[in-house]
C-alpha cells in the first residue's frame, strides 16, 4: 500500500505542474504576496505558426516565429514554497536575474524567493503596480470592465468596452480592511485623493459582533439573504407633511438600525444586510464626491469586499448610482484580483527595457498589444471566481497572448464609444445562446475530421484532436451553465473560443488541405470568369454581374452546415451553381439599386474590401467585384486575416497566390505593378470582425489612402458582427445567409441576401 503522504505530495506536484505551465520556456517572474493569496506573474515563449496553403505558388512551408503568453496565477500561500521549489526545478537552464515582488507581504517571502530562485528581488509601490495592471487590462481585455445590473433577468452582468484613449482620469477604488481612493491620470500619474476607515474591516468587525460569525464570506452570505426592511427605518415609516416637500423615495433608507428596539425579533441576515447598506452608502457617497472633485469619468472598485461577492456589487452600485443621480455607474473588472501582479511584471519589463543597451522583442513585449487566452484560463482565471482558495492547492489561472504587433480602433467608425461588433448579446438573448452553442457542439466532429486530414503525417493527430473536442466541448458546458464566464458572450467568442484550442493542440490550420485545394480549382476557374464579365458591355448589368458574383462567392463557407452539405455532395459546388444558389431580387435586404446609383455618381479614391473565404469567395468573387472597383480609378486594400481560421482567406496565403491570379489578368497585373491593388491584413485571426482592434499599420494605410468606402464580405464580418456598423464614408455590407436559424429569425429562408449600403456619417466625438 502507498504512502498517503507520498501520494498527496505527487497530486499537489502534479497540481501545481497544470498550473504553472510552460514553465521550460518561462522567461521572466513577478510577484503579488498578500496575506493569504500569492499570484505569480510569468512570460513564456510560444510558437507562432503562420500557415502557407499548400497550393501556393511562392511557399509550401509553414512560417514559425516566437511569440509571447503571460500567465497569471494565484494559490494559498501555504504552497507558495512548494511552487517555488517547482519553478526552480522545470528552470534550471533559464537564468532569473531580477524578480520583482508587490504585496502586503512580501517582506516576510523575499529571502525565500532569492534563495531558491538565485535571484535578486526588488520592491515595487504595490499601488504602482494596481494602476499599471488596471490600464493594461483595460486597454487590452476588451470585456475586462462591467457594471452590477441586479434587475436584469437574463444577466446581471453588463460589459462595455472602455475606450483607453478617453478613460483618463479615473478613480480606483480599493475596499479592502479601509477604503482607499486613487485618481489615476495616466500610466506613471496618479495620487491618493481621501479614503475612509469604514470599510470590509469594519463589515467583518461589526458582522462578527451582531451575529457570532467570523467568516467574511459566510457574511456576505447573510447579507445577500437578509431584508434591511425590517432593520432600517424607512422613509414610508416616517410621518409628518415635511417628507412630502422633499419628494423622498418612500424605500429610501430615513436610519439605518432604527428598527432595533427589540432584539429577539431580529434576524442575523436582515441585520447583516442593514449593515451592508450602511457601509455601501456611506462608501458611494464619498466616492462620487471625490470623483466629482477629480472629474473623473469613471469609478473602478476592487478589493475583497467586491471580490467574489455579488450582493456587495449590488449594494455599491445601488449607493452610486444614488449619490450621482444616475450619471455615474459603479464599474468592476473581471481579473481585479490579478491586477497588481500584471502591474508588477509590467514595471519590471518597463526597467529592464530602459536599462537595456540592446533591446529585444521580449523587452518591449508589454508595448504591443494582448488578447485573452481563453483556452488556458481556469475557472477562478476567466472571471470572478464564486469562493475563495483554499489551502489544498486549488489555482486561479489567467493567460494572455501577445498579438506581435500593435492594435486600435479602425479610424472610420464614426464613434468608438457606440459601436458594439456582435449583433446578439448572448447573454442577454437566451433562445440565441441555446442555438449558437449547440450549432457549435454540432460542429466539432466536423471540424476533428479537418484538423486530422490537416496533418495526415502525424502519428498523434488523431488523439490531439480528440483533445480538442473535448475541451471545446467542456468549455461551451461551462458557458451553458455561466454565460458571462468569458464576458460578453457572442458567435465571435464562440468561434474564437474554437480557433485557441485548436491552436493548443498545434492544429495551427486545420482546413489548410481544403483551402489549398478550393484555391487551386478557384484560380482555374477565374479567367472563365473574368471573360463572363468583360463580354457584358453594359456597364450597368456588369456591375449588378459582379454585386451578383461577390454574393455568389459567399457561399463557399465551411463555417455553415447548408453550404457544407452542398461542398460534400457528389461533384461539389460550382461557381456558376453558386451563383444559382442567388436568390431573385428583391433581397431581404436589397440597395443593389442605391449601390449602383452612387458608382455613377462618385469616384470612390480607396476602398477597403475585409474579404472571407479561401477559393471561390475571394478569387471569383471579390477579385472580379474589386477589378470593377479598379477600372472605375478606384485605389482597393484587400484587408485578409493574419492568423488562419476556418477556411477564411489569410494575408500570406493571398500575398503568395497573387503572381499567379496577375499571370491570368491583365487588369489585376497592372493594378498590383503600380500599387493600386494591394493586400493587407487586419491583425485578427477570426471568421468575424471586431473593429475596435485592428493592425495599427492597417489604420495608418486607411488614413495615408484617404479610404472612403468600406466593404465587409460574409456572414462573420457582416452580419454576426458589423451588421449595425456606421462609418464617417460610405460602406457596403454584404452576406449570403446560410443558416436556416438565422434566415427565420431575420425573415428571410435559407440562403437570402444581404446587400447593405450605407452613406458616410460624421464622426461623432
Amino acid at each position: 500500500m502507498s504512502d498517503p503522504d507520498i501520494n498527496g505530495t505527487t497530486s499537489t506536484r502534479a497540481a501545481i505542474g497544470g498550473a504553472l505551465r510552460n514553465l521550460k520556456n518561462a522567461k521572466r517572474y513577478a510577484f503579488d504576496i498578500g496575506s493569504s493569496i500569492v499570484k505569480v506573474a510569468y512570460v513564456s515563449s510560444v510558437p507562432n505558426i503562420l500557415a502557407v496553403s499548400k497550393g501556393a505558388q511562392n511557399g509550401n512551408s509553414d512560417q514559425v516565429n516566437e511569440s509571447f503568453r503571460l500567465h497569471f496565477i494565484q494559490f494559498h500561500i501555504s504552497n507558495f514554497q512548494q511552487c517555488l521549489e517547482y519553478i526552480r526545478e522545470e528552470c534550471t537552464l533559464n537564468s532569473i536575474e531580477f524578480t520583482a515582488c508587490t504585496g502586503s507581504n512580501i517582506d516576510a517571502y523575499q529571502q525565500l524567493i532569492a534563495d531558491l530562485l538565485s535571484t535578486r528581488c526588488f520592491k515595487l509601490s504595490e499601488m504602482e503596480c494596481l494602476v499599471k495592471g488596471n490600464n493594461f487590462l483595460l486597454r487590452n481585455v476588451l470585456d475586462e470592465s462591467f457594471i452590477y445590473d441586479h434587475k436584469s433577468e437574463a444577466c446581471n452582468y453588463v460589459f462595455e468596452t472602455i475606450d483607453p484613449s478617453t478613460v483618463y482620469p479615473y478613480l480606483i477604488v480599493n475596499i479592502s480592511t479601509g477604503v482607499s481612493v486613487y485618481k489615476v491620470d495616466s500610466d506613471d500619474k496618479f495620487e491618493r485623493v481621501g479614503g475612509s476607515s469604514i470599510g470590509g474591516g469594519t463589515f467583518h468587525g461589526l458582522g462578527n459582533l451582531l451575529t457570532g460569525c467570523s467568516d467574511f464570506d459566510e457574511l456576505m452570505k447573510l447579507a445577500g439573504a437578509g431584508d434591511h426592511r425590517k432593520v432600517d427605518v424607512l422613509v414610508s415609516d416616517m410621518q409628518g407633511v415635511m417628507l412630502q416637500n422633499f419628494a423622498l423615495s418612500e424605500d429610501l433608507i430615513a436610519g439605518s438600525f432604527g428598527k432595533c428596539e427589540d432584539k429577539s425579533e431580529l434576524e442575523k441576515a436582515d441585520l447583516i444586510r442593514s449593515l451592508l447598506l450602511m457601509i455601501s452608502n456611506s462608501i458611494g457617497q464619498i466616492c462620487v464626491l471625490y470623483a466629482q472633485q477629480a472629474r473623473a469619468k469613471s469609478i473602478f472598485f476592487g478589493g475583497y469586499f467586491v471580490r467574489n461577492h455579488a450582493i456587495a456589487m449590488r449594494t455599491i452600485s445601488y449607493a452610486v448610482n444614488y449619490w450621482s443621480q444616475g450619471t455615474m455607474s459603479a464599474r468592476f473588472l473581471r481579473h481585479e484580483g490579478y491586477t497588481a501582479a500584471v502591474g508588477a511584471f509590467i514595471k519590471q519589463n518597463e526597467n529592464i527595457a530602459c536599462e537595456a543597451l540592446n533591446s529585444n522583442r521580449l523587452d518591449t513585449c508589454h508595448e504591443l498589444s494582448w488578447k485573452e487566452h481563453y483556452a488556458g484560463c481556469s475557472a477562478l482565471g476567466r472571471f470572478v471566481p464564486t469562493a475563495p482558495l483554499s489551502s489544498s492547492f486549488e489555482a486561479g489561472i489567467f493567460e494572455l497572448e501577445c498579438c506581435d504587433m500593435k492594435l486600435q480602433s479602425f479610424p472610420l467608425l464614426t464613434s468608438y464609444k457606440d459601436y458594439i461588433p456582435d449583433t446578439v448579446n448572448l447573454n442577454d438573448d437566451v433562445e440565441a445562446r441555446d442555438y449558437w452553442i449547440s450549432c457549435m457542439e454540432n460542429s466539432v466532429a466536423k471540424t476533428l475530421t479537418k484538423a486530422i486530414e490537416s496533418q495526415a503525417d502525424s502519428s498523434d493527430a488523431k488523439f490531439r484532436a480528440e483533445l480538442f473536442k473535448d475541451r471545446y466541448l467542456s468549455h461551451l458546458k461551462i458557458l451553458k451553465e455561466s454565460s458571462f464566464a468569458y464576458g460578453c458572450c457572442n458567435v465571435r467568442n464562440l468561434l474564437d473560443l474554437r480557433e485557441q484550442i485548436l491552436n493548443e493542440q498545434l492544429f495551427d490550420d486545420a482546413f489548410s488541405c481544403q483551402k489549398t485545394m478550393e484555391n487551386v480549382m478557384a484560380v482555374r476557374e477565374l479567367s472563365s470568369v473574368l471573360k463572363t464579365i468583360d463580354n457584358i458591355e453594359d456597364d450597368h448589368a456588369r456591375h449588378v454581374c459582379v454585386a451578383k458574383g461577390i454574393l455568389a462567392g459567399n457561399v463557399f463557407d465551411w463555417g455553415a452546415k447548408e453550404a457544407v452539405k452542398m461542398m460534400e455532395a457528389h461533384g461539389g459546388l460550382s461557381f456558376s451553381a453558386a451563383i444559382g444558389i442567388i436568390p431573385e431580387r428583391p433581397w431581404l435586404i436589397d440597395d443593389l439599386d442605391i449601390w449602383l446609383d452612387a458608382l455613377t455618381k462618385k469616384t470612390y479614391r480607396c476602398a477597403s474590401v475585409f474579404v472571407d473565404n479561401s477559393g471561390g469567395d475571394v478569387i471569383l468573387g471579390v477579385l472580379p467585384f474589386a477589378r470593377e472597383l479598379l477600372k472605375l480609378g478606384t485605389k482597393v486594400i484587400i484587408v485578409c486575416n493574419w492568423s488562419p481560421a476556418l477556411n477564411d482567406i489569410t494575408f500570406i496565403e493571398l500575398v503568395a497566390l497573387m503572381p499567379e491570379i496577375c499571370a491570368l489578368d491583365q487588369v489585376l497585373a497592372e493594378a498590383v505593378k503600380s500599387h493600386q491593388l494591394v493586400v493587407s491584413h487586419s491583425g485578427q485571426g477570426s471568421p468575424c470582425l471586431d473593429l475596435r482592434r485592428v493592425d495599427s499599420k492597417l489604420c495608418e494605410q486607411v488614413e495615408r489612402n484617404n479610404v472612403d468606402l468600406v466593404v465587409i464580405e460574409g456572414m462573420g464580418r457582416a452580419l454576426h458582427t458589423n451588421f449595425d456598423a456606421q462609418f464617417e464614408c460610405d460602406s457596403l455590407k454584404v452576406a449570403v445567409i446560410k443558416t436556416k436559424w438565422l434566415a427565420d429569425r431575420l425573415g428571410g429562408k435559407i440562403f437570402s441576401t444581404i446587400f447593405k449600403f450605407r452613406e458616410g456619417k460624421r464622426r461623432q466625438l
